[in-house]
């Protein structure tokens, strides 16, 4: 795959290295290794964020056909989960 066909960096191939280039290259030391590892740490995701158990209970509801597309047409619109918007229309008229 070249370079022009995708957006991601690392979808493409890298171009072949000349026969200096490989005279050149050596592998990474242990100590090198462990120093990228821990520079590029801070930049990865690794998986979902931890739960704050006590926050949200789930449950099981059924809605009217209407009222879950009006909830997913406005959360949509907002740029929010639906769900996030109905918790939050519930909180607003629980008081």
């Amino acid at each position: 795959m070249s370079r022009e066909k995708s957006n991601r960096e690392d979808d493409f191939e890298s171009p072949p290295l000349s026969p200096e280039e490989l005279k050149r290259a050596r592998r990474p030391t242990p100590k090198e290794r462990d120093m990228f590892t821990r520079a590029v740490e801070k930049y990865r995701k690794k998986g979902r964020p931890a739960k704050v158990f006590g926050k949200y209970r789930p449950v099981t509801i059924r809605l009217h056909p209407y009222v879950l597309d009006w909830a997913k047409a406005e959360a949509k619109r907002r740029g929010i989960g639906y769900q996030t918007l109905i918790n939050q229309t519930l909180l607003r008229h629980a008081a």
